[in-house]
């Protein structure tokens, strides 16, 4: 989630302007409201006369409490709807990477989504055909030289290519024992933005964008409001 966490903590800059609008909007249909329950209060005390004054002064409290009411539901309908648009936006900038940065980010969601190290990785038909390869290759890699990172960098030592390739042959082995680094690239594709799901036999983990968003969401609500409203 790293990088979704990333793209998710510049929505600060791009939402800023348009959340001021939608409360700005929001204020000024609050204070309209409060205006005109003031205005039939007003009418109405009028029409009760002396005798009615305090019947009338109720009514207008109950009025401007009304009011007051519907202009806290129309701001807190602005703000989530602004919080909307902010994990909308995050969601934007994660599938506009660069064909690189995509690939590199699915990996690592791969990575950290994967138990055994065996499992199939499957993306939507469009990213299967992009960066199916790409993905499975770098985050085999990445679990590669988390298995054996220490044997790795030893053989790395010798130095040049003959040094380069021993370190290569070294993390390979290592991982081949521990029986990871075997992520391949599944046949079948998802209904889905962009992410993935790993499967193992019977067992999916679902690393969908839109899903894993939903959970952030879930969990960062309160910090990305306190951005967004200060």
């Amino acid at each position: 989630m790293n990088g979704i966490e990333k793209i998710t903590a510049r929505i600060e800059t791009d939402a800023k302007a348009e959340v001021a609008e939608i409360l700005r909007e929001a204020e000024e249909k609050a204070a309209a409201i409060r205006e005109q329950y003031k205005a039939q209060a007003a009418a109405e005390a009028k029409a009760a006369g002396a005798a009615g004054k305090e019947a009338a002064q109720r009514q207008t409290e109950r009025l401007e409490s009304a009011a007051q009411m519907e202009a806290k539901k129309r701001l807190l309908a602005a703000k989530q709807a602004c919080l909307n648009e902010a994990f909308d936006k995050a969601q934007e900038k994660l599938l506009a990477l660069d064909e690189g940065e995509y690939a590199q980010l699915l990996a690592r969601m791969a990575v950290k989504a994967a138990k055994t190290g065996k499992e199939e990785i499957l993306l939507n038909a469009k990213d299967r055909e992009r960066v199916g390869p790409q993905v499975v290759a770098w985050a085999n890699t990445l679990l590669a030289e988390a298995a054996a990172p220490k044997a790795a960098e030893k053989a790395g030592k010798v130095g040049g290519k003959a040094g380069a390739v021993l370190s290569a042959v070294v993390t390979g082995a290592s991982a081949l024992l521990q029986g990871t680094a075997q992520l391949t690239l599944s046949q079948e594709t998802r209904e889905m933005a962009g992410g993935l799901t790993l499967r193992d036999g019977n067992v999916e983990v679902n690393c969908a964008f839109e899903t894993q968003l939903r959970v952030l969401r879930e969990e960062m609500a309160a910090q990305v409001a306190g951005i967004l409203f200060p």
